[in-house]
């Protein structure tokens, strides 16, 4: 029996949206992102942080960059005993400066193909799997790959993610 996920986006639900953040100095928790992750680790779900990530394409920073920056996350939500089983990131963007970045990409949210991946690779339960965004876009991305999606608005997110669970059961 294949098992479920929690997906959630990065900037403006597991930390501030601080535009883009791509050093462990620009991170600012959102209250809560590690009790929430917690939360979708004991319920047995995997769980994934999908993010677009355009500037790379813009050359802002590197892919190197925000590699070294998932990393840290981990490392420090996992010192809280939160764990993330896995980061894709979206680097493309079609305004990118950067040519081999410049351009559309079937992973670049609100397109599925991030979750989708995940979902082909782990052979996850689409029924038992949601997403957690604060943009239109993530929930868009998130239907679009079959899973439900939930708007995050800077509240309560270990809440929203009980819910989630209980809708996901």
């Amino acid at each position: 029996m294949s098992r479920g996920a929690v997906f959630f986006d990065r900037d403006g639900v597991l930390n501030r949206d601080v535009a883009y953040a791509h050093r462990p100095d620009q991170i600012e928790w959102m209250p809560g992102a590690a009790q929430a992750l917690k939360l979708a680790n004991d319920a047995g779900r995997l769980v994934f942080v999908v993010t677009n990530q355009s500037g790379i394409a813009r050359g802002m920073f590197a892919e190197a960059d925000v590699q070294a920056l998932h990393r840290w996350m981990g490392e420090a939500l996992a010192a809280e005993g939160a764990r993330i089983d896995g980061w894709r990131y979206c680097p493309h963007h079609p305004d990118g400066t950067v040519p081999a970045y410049a351009r559309e990409c079937d992973d670049r949210k609100p397109a599925p193909g991030m979750i989708t991946a995940l979902i082909a690779e782990h052979d996850l339960d689409p029924a038992r799997s949601f997403l957690i965004g604060d943009m239109p876009r993530d929930v868009q991305a998130a239907e679009a790959a079959g899973i439900r999606g939930l708007l995050f608005d800077g509240g309560d997110l270990p809440a929203l993610v009980a819910y989630g669970l209980t809708l996901t059961a």
